[in-house]
């Protein structure tokens, strides 16, 4: 074989072992045998909560006249999307088999000063108080020094922007509260994520020490019994209660539909070029025009007049947070899936010890999946305060991080670590929002609420833990 020859052969393998699977093909029900396979394996995925939420619907569908109805159905989507956002963040800490306690109250914080510097037109020193301010102002500083030491610039850029914007008092814009509050996240998870890689503290014990702390900080913002009202921006409240016109909404379902078909096809046709295993044409083909078909439907009945006084307002198209929860779908799926830095957060969390024997940067992963699930959590807290219209001193406690940590585990993601998807929390969140709407439709109070969906959680906690076990088992005999 000539040298060109061989060059080409290495070229291709290395194509193949990209893909990680062997190169055989398979027909229909050789697929359906090796998902059935899988299922006996432990490697239950995201069917739990899928089955699960098919029964909710059911089953308050059949309890309740009002569950099924064109407003019930957009109230899920703005109910559960703060929690939902917050969870999306959480699976990136999930995944490096970590815990983040703190992403609720951290959230809060990131709130508190989005409403303070919109109510005071930028002037935080004179809403926060000399000494209030300066510590506020190096906790920036020492955010932005400690993701510059591990070389996680995107985490420095966003602390020191942050410390810019707060330093230099710039007039309220409510897109620039809304770039604050993320900044504001991604320092408290540079703050967080350094204490736990770096500092090497379990991050059980220091994200519930910052529970409590930025409880406390949040009180010192808002004050004991205060509220900051944002209901003035009609940006700011719009962006949990508003929604896109009705061409809008069809514009957004043809670029999403179009471009999750596109991607679909394309990966099937190379892994189908590249002689890899691939799944059947048909149930390609079967799965693309679901999707579409159940994103046609739900743009078409969000189009349609769901106000509850149709003679005396119009109320329709898609709600802003879908829109917003897509966005943090495609992108943090991209980056799970298609980059080196995805397959390094997968890697510490499946073992830490043998990434780092790699060559994996085990410290920086494990602190840049902190500062993504507080930059991500700030975003939940937009679309949190802007559903309330203003922020308390209880904003991000409570339920808030259990909720959302969860729906990341209802949807399907290990607490262990090294399993987990973008999808697993919308899932999740899904399921959660729909157990909290039926029951309050069907008048159930607070503590019945409270008892089920942990009875929820604990079942999905139950479920991974067996399947690990279950998957543990075969593997070592």
């Amino acid at each position: 074989m000539t040298n060109s020859q061989t060059g080409a052969a290495e070229r291709e393998l290395a194509r193949i072992a990209d893909f990680g699977i062997d190169t055989t093909s398979r027909a229909t029900g050789e697929a359906l045998r090796d998902y059935v396979g899988k299922l006996r394996r432990g490697d239950l995925g995201a069917l739990p909560a899928l089955v699960t939420l098919a029964v909710l619907l059911v089953l308050f569908t059949a309890l309740s006249d009002d569950f099924l109805t064109l407003n019930n159905l957009a109230n899920l989507l703005h109910q559960g999307a703060g929690q939902t956002i917050i969870a999306m963040g959480i699976v990136y800490v999930l995944l490096i088999g970590e815990i983040d306690l703190s992403a609720g109250t951290a959230s809060g914080v990131a709130a508190s000063v989005l409403a303070l510097h919109f109510q005071n037109d930028g002037n935080l020193l004179g809403a926060m108080g000399g000494s209030v301010f300066y510590a506020f102002v190096l906790g920036l500083a020492v955010a932005a020094l400690l993701a510059m030491l591990l070389r996680i610039w995107l985490g420095a850029a966003l602390s020191a922007l942050a410390l810019v914007l707060v330093v230099a008092g710039v007039a309220a814009n409510p897109w620039l509260e809304m770039l604050l509050a993320v900044c504001v996240g991604a320092a408290i998870g540079c703050l967080t994520g350094f204490a736990v890689s770096k500092v090497r503290i379990p991050s059980f014990i220091v994200t519930l020490g910052l529970f409590i702390t930025w409880s406390g900080v949040v009180l010192q913002l808002v004050g004991p019994g205060g509220t900051i009202s944002i209901r003035q921006s009609p940006e700011l409240f719009a962006v949990a209660n508003g929604s896109l016109g009705v061409a809008g909404s069809w514009v957004l379902f043809l670029v999403v539909g179009a471009g999750y078909a596109a991607v679909v096809v394309y990966r099937h046709l190379t892994r189908l070029r590249h002689g890899l295993v691939a799944q059947p044409t048909l149930l390609v083909a079967t799965k693309v025009a679901a999707v579409l078909g159940c994103g046609g439907l739900a743009t078409y009945l969000l189009t349609l007049n769901r106000s509850p006084h149709p003679e005396l307002a119009s109320i329709r198209g898609v709600p802003y947070v879908v829109p917003i929860i897509l966005v943090l779908l495609i992108v943090g799926t991209f980056v799970l899936d298609r980059t080196r830095y995805g397959r390094h957060v997968y890697a510490v969390g499946n073992n830490r010890d043998a990434a780092h024997r790699a060559g994996v940067n085990v410290a920086k992963i494990r602190m840049s999946a902190f500062i993504i699930c507080s930059s991500v959590a700030a975003l939940g807290a937009i679309v949190y305060t802007s559903k309330v219209g203003s922020v308390d001193g209880s904003a991000g406690n409570g339920n808030v991080v259990l909720f959302a940590v969860g729906a990341a585990v209802i949807g399907g993601a290990s607490l262990f670590g090294g399993k987990g998807r973008m999808h697993d929390a919308i899932l999740g969140g899904a399921v959660l929002a729909t157990v909290q709407n039926g029951l309050t439709m069907l008048g159930f109070q607070a503590a019945p609420v409270n008892i089920i969906t942990g009875l929820v959680l604990v079942a999905a906690a139950g479920v991974d833990t067996l399947s690990r076990r279950r998957a543990t088992a075969r593997h070592e005999t």
